[in-house]
């Protein structure tokens, strides 16, 4: 019988995951983000439809990839100039590639495919409270899809976790609030202008359902991403001690150190590489992490 719930595009489901809420946790990654980080680890999740990665230093120059492409890109190595513009993602390459150079980002899946491959590890949620993860890119941005995947996701009885960047209509926040027992709330920066121009969003709305989502006595996590040169100042320290004072069910508080995880993908997507971010020095973030504790007394912990 067909089912009249949304499709959505998944990048990763990764199982067994004990730093995205409480317990083993299997988090599923949505593709789709309204927000442009400078720091992104995710870059594959930017757009909504499924993308092309090639890993060009296993290439062989076989020419199997430009003999089977529908669009007449050519060879890996030409392809992948084409990648950001041309290449649609079709991915009818990744299969004749003999050195497995070639990978899609992204697949069209129903509500009941993720929830089946989410259930292989209930046994895992029942003894350790853990659950099902909605991550991104910005799960809100597909936010159909999302809903009818929490709400099929506690008709089983999981514990549901969303992580977001509150950058969505109010509306779909407070309508999928019920299905989400944490949310696993991103605070990037303390102030609007380096928020947009680090993020290429303001912060207006982000603040404003996450004030809603408090006095409505949802529970909730602040993640903040610590980059270096960014936002690794005390201005900032102050901003989530004044922002965590304000809210009335905030339970905890993650500082989450910057990696370099995204630089790669970004050279697999074929966008530009300009990062000069270098790692945290997590001695500093602990010295944080005990001010914001002493100065919120909420548990705050380096990721």
């Amino acid at each position: 019988m067909k089912s009249d719930l949304p499709t959505g595009t998944v990048f990763d489901i990764q199982h067994f995951s004990v730093s995205d809420g409480p317990g083993i946790r299997t988090v599923v990654f949505l593709k789709g983000c309204p927000l442009r980080c400078s720091w992104c680890h995710n870059p594959e999740s930017y757009r909504f439809r499924p993308q092309l990665m090639v890993y060009a230093e296993r290439c062989v120059q076989c020419g199997a990839c430009a003999e089977i492409c529908p669009q007449g890109l050519g060879g890996l190595r030409v392809m992948k100039e084409h990648l950001q513009k041309a290449c649609s993602g079709c991915g009818e390459c990744v299969p004749v590639c003999p050195a497995n150079a070639l990978e899609t980002a992204g697949k069209t899946m129903t509500v009941q495919q993720v929830l089946r491959e989410v259930m292989e590890d209930a046994l895992f949620y029942r003894t350790s409270q853990g659950g099902l993860t909605l991550s991104g890119g910005e799960p809100m941005a597909q936010f159909d899809f999302t809903l009818a995947l929490a709400r099929e996701a506690r008709k089983q009885g999981l514990h549901i976790c969303l992580e977001t960047s509150g950058h969505c209509p109010t509306e779909h926040i407070l309508a999928i609030r019920p299905y989400v027992d944490l949310f696993l709330y991103d605070y990037k920066l303390t102030g609007d202008e380096a928020h947009q121009r680090h993020t290429g969003v303001s912060q207006e709305l982000i603040l404003k359902n996450l004030r809603l989502l408090d006095e409505s006595g949802t529970a909730i996590l602040l993640r903040c991403p610590m980059i270096p040169g960014v936002n690794i100042r005390p201005e900032h320290t102050e901003g989530i001690i004044r922002l965590a004072n304000s809210l009335s069910n905030l339970k905890q508080i993650h500082l989450e150190p910057y990696h370099r995880i995204g630089l790669s993908k970004r050279t697999r997507l074929g966008m530009d590489d300009t990062s000069t971010i270098p790692l945290p020095d997590r001695t500093l973030l602990t010295g944080m992490a005990q001010e914001i504790a002493a100065g919120t007394g909420r548990e705050t912990l380096v990721m």
